[in-house]
């Protein structure tokens, strides 16, 4: 895996300050433009930096629990825009001690879904050399969108991994809570559950939050880390692998590939939420 990301001539896109006022939607549009650009091999392998304010991302399962409405409600009492992914796993939090990071390839690497993520296990403990021998994967019970590929230290939670593949392109998408207390953000997915269900039985088993088993790496490192901090780490770790790392925003022919994603995505997350 390693080989991958320190011989990869890169373009690296940071969104961490340019996107934090705009939906998460824009995101996962830019990340469905990249997939397709890479996969058809009109870009090279990217990646992106993002950070969005306050916003509830829901999976589509979570658009099926029954009172959905009730639970919609208490995010944005609590002030977060809840909106509905087009990727797998369930409800997260993005705010702005959050930093998202999308690695994306074309399938000219061939990658197994799990040799996927473990790609991005690897980068996250090149990244935080400090507590990469803590840093373990695995299904962290109690946290929320929980998976086989959580991140952790001690037990507590600080990331989760996410995937999606179009067009012959792989995302392969980390939210990393850096700042802040990760038992805060847990507790408001838990309202959120509790509202949504309201005790009622359902096929899909729903997470049973426990707060206390997140984190954010601030809290778990000890040290006054932030996202710029952690963005500029990694655009010296990707610098000093390979020094192919260019920055290149996504340009004017690009533009209209991204808007036809995003009217894609508006309209869909529309009509989830109605």
């Amino acid at each position: 895996m390693k080989k991958i990301l320190q011989q990869t001539k890169w373009r690296f896109i940071d969104q961490s300050i340019s996107a934090n006022k705009r939906s998460p939607l824009e995101s996962f549009a830019m990340d469905d433009t990249l997939c397709h650009l890479i996969g058809q091999q009109k870009s090279d392998a990217t990646i992106r930096t993002w950070v969005h304010h306050d916003a509830v991302v829901l999976g589509i399962q979570d658009h099926r629990l029954p009172h959905i409405e009730e639970g919609m409600n208490v995010l944005i009492q609590n002030g977060y825009e809840p909106i509905v992914r087009n990727s797998g796993g369930l409800a997260v939090v993005l705010d702005s001690g959050v930093l998202n990071i999308s690695i994306v390839l074309g399938e000219e690497k061939p990658l197994s879904i799990n040799d996927a993520f473990e790609l991005m296990v690897e980068l996250i403990r090149a990244l935080f050399p400090e507590v990469a021998h803590k840093i373990k994967a695995y299904e962290i019970v109690g946290s929320y969108c929980p998976g086989s590929y959580d991140l952790s230290i001690g037990g507590q939670k600080f990331a989760g991994i996410s995937q999606r593949r179009m067009k012959n392109g792989i995302a392969i998408q980390i939210y990393l809570c850096v700042e802040g207390d990760g038992s805060e953000r847990a507790e408001r997915i838990k309202q959120f559950y509790e509202a949504s269900l309201q005790g009622e039985q359902t096929k899909f088993q729903y997470p049973d939050i426990t707060p206390h088993v997140m984190a954010s790496l601030q809290q778990l490192i000890g040290q006054p880390l932030t996202v710029q901090q952690v963005n500029e780490r990694l655009r010296q770790l990707l610098t000093a692998w390979n020094g192919q790392l260019y920055e290149t925003p996504i340009q004017l022919n690009e533009m209209e590939l991204y808007d036809y994603y995003l009217a894609r995505i508006l309209k869909r997350n529309e009509s989830l939420l109605r």
